[in-house]
């Protein structure tokens, strides 16, 4: 519990860490351009905390072009070595082609009914978790296809990491002050 008396999933003496949980987290993400920047920035959290890449999210989006999905997929040899060189990002070579290849399966999926109605398919209502698993059948099947798109750095611990920080479930805890709101903001959908 908060100093402020108010409970939350998890707790931080990191202002920006709250603000990210009270404000951000499971609330429901509708755009493709959304979508792709969560599920990048999963992705290069892989192996790190997630407050290394929310106190980086700026920089990644200025590295990244906004996370736009034409302009991160048109990226070259030489955008990879200047995002190389880039100290304001996790400095990755593998996170960064995987980002790459991560807007251009985005155009792919445009096909087929696009990201957002791929990933919102396996959205899934329920009761307030007792405690968070890394991964469900949904994410690993979500997982799958998305590899298949040609995605990269999408294994389904990262893909339920995605589904949770987007709304496609609403993961804070029964006692979390905000799950109410998210769970009223996802049936708005």
């Amino acid at each position: 519990m908060s100093a402020r008396g108010v409970r939350r999933c998890w707790e931080s003496s990191d202002a920006a860490y709250n603000a990210y949980h009270d404000e951000e987290w499971g609330r429901p993400v509708r755009n493709e351009q959304g979508i792709f920047e969560r599920l990048c920035l999963e992705g290069f959290q892989s192996g790190l905390s997630w407050l290394t890449i929310l106190r980086k999210r700026d920089n990644f989006r200025a590295a990244f072009a906004g996370f736009d999905p034409e302009a991160v997929a048109a990226f070259r040899d030489s955008d990879v070595e200047r995002l190389l060189d880039d100290a304001g990002i996790v400095r990755h070579r593998g996170k960064i082609e995987a980002a790459i290849a991560n807007a251009q399966g985005t155009i792919a999926l445009r096909e087929n009914g696009g990201l957002e109605e791929l990933v919102w398919s396996y959205r899934r209502d329920g009761s307030a978790p007792e405690k968070w698993v890394p991964q469900t059948s949904e994410s690993i099947e979500l997982s799958k296809c998305l590899r298949a798109a040609g995605f990269r750095f999408v294994g389904p611990t990262t893909v339920y990491a995605t589904m949770q920080a987007i709304g496609v479930v609403n993961d804070h805890l029964a006692d979390c002050h905000v799950r109410d709101a998210v769970e009223r903001d996802r049936a708005a959908l």
